[in-house]
C-alpha cells in the first residue's frame, strides 16, 4: 500500500475549495456563530501534547460552553473520571478544537484556538449546580470559527431516531476484557446509573 507524503498530491486529488468554504471562517464569535454554539450542549474537545492526541466529550445540560467575551470562551470541567487526558495536555500545549453539534441539526460548527486551564474561584463559583462546582474551567481564545460541510452526519443518518446501542458492549464488558475476568463488570454496571445521578455535578 501506497501513502500519501506530499501536500500537492492531496491538492491534485481534491482541487480547491469552493468559496462557500473560505468565506465560511470567522476569528471571532459572530452573531449567527454566538446563536448556533449557545444551542450546543454536547462538543467534542480535542487536544494535543506530549504524549499524542486526545479527543472528549463535553456535556451540560445548557451550552456547554459561556462567552466570556467574542474571542474567548469558557468551558466548566465538569465530574469525569478523573484522567485529565485533555487537562494534561492543555496545561502542556494549548492547542484545541471543538466540533458543536445540536440534536437535529447535520451542521456542525468547529472552533480552532489555544485554551488554558484556571481554578479562578469568581469563574468557578458562576458555574454552581446544586451547590457543586468545577474544578477548573478551560478558557478557549478562539482562532477560528466555521461551520462543517453536512454530509456526514446525512450519510450517518445520525438524528433518524434509531437505537443501535442494545447489542454493543457494555463499559462493564469492556473493563472485565480489559482485566481478564477479573473485574465484576455486570456490578460495575448495574451501580453505574445510580452513581451517576449522584456524581453528575
Amino acid at each position: 500500500m501506497t501513502y500519501i507524503k506530499d501536500v500537492s498530491e492531496l491538492e491534485a486529488i481534491y482541487g480547491t475549495p469552493g468559496e462557500a468554504s473560505l468565506l465560511k471562517v470567522a476569528g471571532q464569535m459572530t452573531p449567527t456563530y454566538r446563536k448556533w454554539i449557545m444551542a450546543s450542549r454536547l462538543c467534542m474537545l480535542s487536544t494535543v501534547g506530549a504524549d499524542g492526541t486526545d479527543c472528549s466529550p463535553r456535556g451540560d445540560d445548557g451550552p456547554v460552553v459561556r462567552e466570556i467575551d467574542e474571542h474567548t470562551l469558557a468551558m466548566p470541567d465538569w465530574r469525569g473520571n478523573n484522567r485529565m487526558d485533555s487537562l494534561r495536555n492543555i496545561v502542556t500545549d494549548g492547542r484545541v478544537s471543538l466540533l458543536f453539534v445540536v440534536p437535529g441539526s447535520h451542521n456542525v460548527v468547529r472552533i480552532n484556538g489555544q485554551a488554558r486551564v484556571t481554578t479562578d474561584a469568581d469563574l468557578l463559583g458562576s458555574f454552581e449546580q446544586n451547590g457543586r462546582h468545577p474544578r477548573s474551567v478551560i478558557v478557549i481564545k478562539i482562532g477560528e470559527i466555521y461551520s462543517q460541510c453536512a454530509r456526514a452526519l446525512m450519510r450517518a443518518e445520525i438524528w433518524a431516531g434509531e437505537d443501535l446501542s442494545r447489542d454493543l458492549p457494555s463499559v462493564g464488558d469492556m473493563l472485565r476484557e480489559m482485566s481478564e475476568g477479573s473485574f465484576d463488570g455486570a456490578g460495575y454496571d448495574n451501580a453505574w446509573g445510580a452513581r451517576a445521578a449522584e456524581t453528575m455535578w
